[in-house]
């Protein structure tokens, strides 16, 4: 299929774009670049053999993306373009509504007008907020605590609305829980602007020499270690998630949502741990006070995906621990070519 990956160039988007390429698909990326790298693109091709299609555009901009369209022609888009840090979004929600739900619905209208009606949307676990139970079934409350999870939540009801409208389309909502890892050639992985705010990138860069120590956000939850639990999955495992999605709404009408996670929860701790016993690297940490807003656990049930699309999990912790070491190893300032 002609697929048109916005925000390709990205963490996620990128794995996804070396999953398509290898899986035969034209792939052609929509990006901004605003936080992500062009490096990603000769990268792929060096992994895939092949290059996707690249246009510098804005998912905003309707007359650009119309363009891009008259220029690839896809039969289906992938929408991961949007702006995901859950603290800048409470610092700054206007510009997460702006860019996350302005921006689908730019995207929405051009599709409509060129009669494109195949989406999958990157959505994500936090628009279940604090979940009243573990492992988070897709029919959770919806209850965000922060307008990243909000805008996430109006997008998935904006697509649900659209479809019930025009039943020709076909949608895919898929949330992701926590990805980590990197492809296992080393050459794309997660390249976080500034200082990292998510786990793994904080412990590589630990690992790295970069920074001196983690931070630790509380140890007296109620778990086994007393540490946050979350359900991490393998960013290459979240790609293939996106192919299986792919193929199911080929054949689907309607609106499908699911989960996209491991079905199990690790902590803190855990992830530490492995981390040092993967890399041979000491990861120091200190204990902090919590979050506002963190939770005790986290985790998917992902029964319905590998029911529906005949998919699940393949690596586990010290997979992505491995993958994540390597891609930091390999790339220790990410795409930044002029530190390198």
């Amino acid at each position: 299929m002609r697929v048109l990956v916005t925000g390709g160039a990205g963490y996620i988007g990128s794995h996804t774009c070396s999953a398509l390429l290898d899986a035969g698909h034209d792939v052609a990326v929509l990006d901004n670049l605003s936080n992500s790298h062009i490096e990603v693109i000769s990268r792929l091709k060096t992994i895939s053999k092949r290059a996707p299609a690249f246009f510098k555009e804005d998912v905003r901009d309707q007359a650009a993306v119309e363009s891009v369209f008259d220029n690839f022609h896809p039969e289906i888009v992938i929408h991961f373009a949007g702006l995901k840090a859950v603290g800048e979004s409470v610092q700054n929600p206007l510009r997460y509504y702006e860019w996350n739900v302005s921006g689908s619905v730019s995207l929405l209208q051009v599709m409509t007008r060129k009669k494109i009606k195949r989406l999958i949307f990157s959505s994500s676990a936090t628009v279940y907020g604090v979940p009243l139970d573990v492992p988070i079934r897709e029919d959770a409350v919806i209850a965000p605590t922060n307008p990243y999870g909000y805008s996430k939540a109006m997008v998935e009801e904006i697509l649900a609305d659209l479809v019930s409208s025009d039943p020709d389309w076909r949608v895919a909502r898929l949330r992701y829980f926590n990805p980590v890892g990197a492809h296992e050639s080393g050459l794309i992985g997660e390249s976080p602007t500034g200082a990292p705010s998510n786990l793994m990138p904080c412990i590589s860069q630990v690992g790295a020499g970069s920074l001196a120590r983690l931070m630790v956000f509380g140890n007296d939850y109620p778990t086994p270690d007393g540490t946050g639990v979350r359900d991490y999955i393998h960013v290459m495992d979240l790609a293939y998630g996106h192919l299986a999605a792919l193929r199911y709404i080929d054949r689907h009408k309607g609106v499908l949502t699911l989960n996209l996670g491991t079905g199990r929860g690790y902590s803190v701790l855990e992830v530490v741990n492995t981390f040092e016993m993967i890399s041979g690297r000491q990861i120091p940490y200190q204990v902090v006070d919590r979050r506002p807003g963190d939770v005790v656990q986290c985790f998917a049930d992902p029964s319905e995906a590998k029911r529906l699309l005949e998919w699940e999990t393949r690596f586990g912790l010290e997979d992505m621990c491995r993958d994540a070491w390597r891609w930091q190893s390999m790339n220790p300032h990410g795409y930044d070519a002029e530190l390198r």
